[in-house]
């Protein structure tokens, strides 16, 4: 138990850490590939997935570690990252997002943590039990997309990282944008550590190797997995509720290191206030962390367990989860974003026209 608790929290610790300083967020990141056109976050996940990808599977190699990729549940995962996609959009944040906001001090992130936790676990062992297996029992019986076609999965991991370190060269050699900056008020470490900008590459570069750590310390537990976000937040508020010790595990840990490196970081830095959301905001909030409950739990995983983890193993159910989350996300941005400005300027020009 004493390791559990210690590897969990250090590793959620890191975590929280540097995607706080690194401001790695994800919604944003794929929010702003269709309305700013600017894929940088989504280059800098990629780089995060090729990082795993190389270091687990080799991990595998050593015989250090198991993996499984199972059976594809392609009905669910589907649907599931959809809602999940647009979930993240009204909750402004995804699931580890969501956990490292509510570090920072952020209320409307606390909002949407317990919609997310408490539709996890109604979908997984409350009312909505026989939903979620029901959909999910529409499976295909190979998940892995080397034993699916016969070839290695090095040889996927090859081409893909090979892609990855052609997209960061071209993304590296495109002209700096100069952003005027205060005069620093620390120096050395501190400096680097809690006020210089992060660049999304370094940061994505730090959550690939945290990635590959959380598979020995969480298998080292008996939990047969890497990151994950959705079941261990179910897992928290059953075990609140309940008083089941089964329910405790590594990853419970980990999210809650999550919160605790987030906050450090938060603090150190002088970014850690609490602010409260207007109402509409908070029920805005609590809708969306519903929604990406019900949907990373339908899917199997949210942006991190699916996105960042199930595409570093190459599983399907990885790829086709990442894309329809960036799908959702899409959706979800018109009509919150896009649609609003577009019908505002529509009613400026008709009220410029009548009045002229």
């Amino acid at each position: 138990m004493l390791q559990m608790i210690l590897t969990g929290l250090l590793c959620g610790a890191l975590l929280g850490f540097v995607m706080q300083r690194g401001r790695f967020c994800l919604t944003g990141g794929f929010r702003d590939m269709y309305i700013a056109k600017d894929n940088r976050m989504f280059y800098a996940l990629l780089i995060a997935i090729a990082v795993q990808s190389v270091g687990v599977y080799t991990l595998i190699q050593l015989g250090m570690i198991e993996f499984s990729a199972g059976t594809f549940p392609w009905i669910a995962v589907i649907v599931g990252s959809f809602i999940f996609g647009i979930g993240i959009v009204l909750a402004g944040g995804c699931a580890t997002g969501t956990w490292y906001r509510a570090g920072e001090g952020l209320l409307g992130s606390w909002i949407a943590l317990f919609g997310y936790m408490l539709m996890s676990a109604i979908m997984k062992s409350g009312i909505l039990l026989p939903v979620n297996k029901s959909i999910q029992s529409a499976q295909l019986p190979s998940n892995s997309i080397a034993e699916t076609t016969g070839l290695s999965v090095w040889v996927f991991i090859t081409v893909f990282a090979a892609i990855v370190i052609w997209i960061v060269m071209k993304q590296l050699r495109k002209p700096k944008v100069v952003i005027p900056t205060m005069k620093p008020k620390r120096s050395g470490l501190s400096h680097l550590l809690f006020e210089k900008r992060w660049h999304p590459f370094f940061t994505a570069l730090l959550i690939g190797v945290i990635a590959i750590i959380a598979w020995p310390l969480s298998e080292a537990t008996g939990r047969m997995s890497g990151l994950g976000i959705t079941t261990p937040s179910a897992n928290l508020l059953q075990y609140l509720v309940t008083g089941d010790q089964t329910f405790v595990n590594w990853g419970v840990f980990l999210v809650l290191g999550i919160f605790l490196g987030s906050f450090i970081a938060a603090k150190a830095s002088h970014e850690f206030r609490f602010r409260m959301p207007d109402a509409k905001t908070g029920i805005t909030s609590f809708i969306g962390g519903n929604l990406m409950g019900f949907g990373a739990s339908l899917a199997g995983g949210c942006s991190i367990g699916n996105g960042l983890v199930m595409t570093a193993m190459m599983t399907w159910q990885g790829w086709v989860s990442l894309l329809f989350i960036i799908l959702g996300t899409w959706t979800a941005s018109y009509f919150v974003f896009v649609r609003p400005q577009v019908k505002k300027k529509s009613e400026t020009t008709i009220a410029t026209i009548t009045t002229a």
